[in-house]
């Protein structure tokens, strides 16, 4: 089962940021009114919400980390208002499993929900059993975690069913499989020619392990921009493996071909990265020989591709 994402840190920073307001707020509100004993909970509340935000900006394993401090300080809020709520139940039943829904995946959340399901009935009831209560609690996390289980399914199968890589301006592997097999054949039917034009990015490696993520991200938008942008439309450029790429040239000889390849290199050869200085690709041609069948030259493919990629 796909697994629902942390949250965007960009916002759950301002989520976070808006929440720390809030209890600062009702610390204040506290003290004007003369609740001195309930000042402090929001008050300490306040300053985990602060580093958790910290968390949500460092990463994808702090943003879970800062999850959990958030899910902690909705929990001790919830706890300490469901024993005095007790005329509205139907309200304040529903924060938890929701709460925990927003902030996790849903398989741990879903366990903890069930697991806690005794302490939140507990406290909304004075330690007397409501089963009405109780049948409302476990139909609200059902219908809950089927819906968000529907919503991570349709990602999973819009994931699995999109030509387009998520990282970059290319095509997945398998569709450009697809589509090569296609002109592959349109070209023996028509009569014309083909052409594949292989690129090799040695610095994307390079780029994440000695500049991280972002290097390496603004080395793959650079260079599929200048690949797109200097293509016709009916050429399709796709992802053959992590530093690997083929541009499929339809209705193009190996002259016209040769000349999209220097064009290309002159316009990658302009894109100068702040990290990585000037973008170097390493460029082979390769046409369909007279009689090949597509299953040759998909294997002389592949062979070529390891071939550039060992340099």
């Amino acid at each position: 089962m796909v697994e629902s994402q942390p949250p965007r840190p960009r916002l759950f920073s301002l989520v976070l940021a808006i929440g720390t307001l809030l209890l600062i707020g009702q610390a204040l509100w506290f003290y004007l009114m003369g609740h001195y004993g309930r000042i402090l909970l929001p008050a300490m509340l306040a300053l985990v919400l602060v580093v958790a935000a910290l968390l949500a900006t460092a990463g994808e394993a702090p943003s879970r980390a800062s999850a959990y401090l958030v899910l902690i300080c909705g929990f001790l809020l919830i706890a300490v208002e469901l024993p005095g709520q007790s005329s509205r139940p139907s309200l304040w039943i529903g924060l938890p499993p929701i709460l925990t829904l927003v902030l996790l995946p849903l398989g741990p959340a879903l366990l903890l929900n069930l697991a806690l399901t005794p302490v939140w009935l507990a406290l909304l009831a004075n330690g007397e059993l409501d089963l009405d209560l109780a049948l409302g609690y476990l139909a609200l996390v059902t219908v809950a975690s089927l819906a968000l289980w529907e919503r991570l399914r349709q990602r999973a199968l819009l994931h699995a069913t999109d030509p387009w890589e998520q990282e970059c301006r290319a095509m997945t592997r398998d569709s450009l499989r697809e589509r090569l097999a296609g002109e592959f054949e349109r070209s023996r039917l028509l009569q014309r020619p083909l052409a594949v034009l292989l690129l090799h990015l040695p610095q994307l490696d390079m780029a994440r392990e000695q500049f991280g993520a972002p290097a390496r991200q603004a080395m793959l938008d650079a260079f599929c921009r200048g690949v797109v942008s200097h293509c016709r439309e009916l050429d399709t450029l796709g992802r053959e493996s992590e530093a690997d790429f083929w541009l499929v040239l339809p209705d193009t000889t190996e002259s016209g071909a040769l000349l999209v390849r220097q064009r290309l290199r002159q316009a990658l050869d302009q894109a100068v990265l702040v990290e990585t200085g000037p973008l170097d690709v390493r460029m082979r041609l390769e046409t369909p020989r007279p009689g090949e069948a597509w299953p040759a030259f998909l294997q002389r493919l592949e062979a070529m591709t390891q071939a550039q990629a060992m340099g």
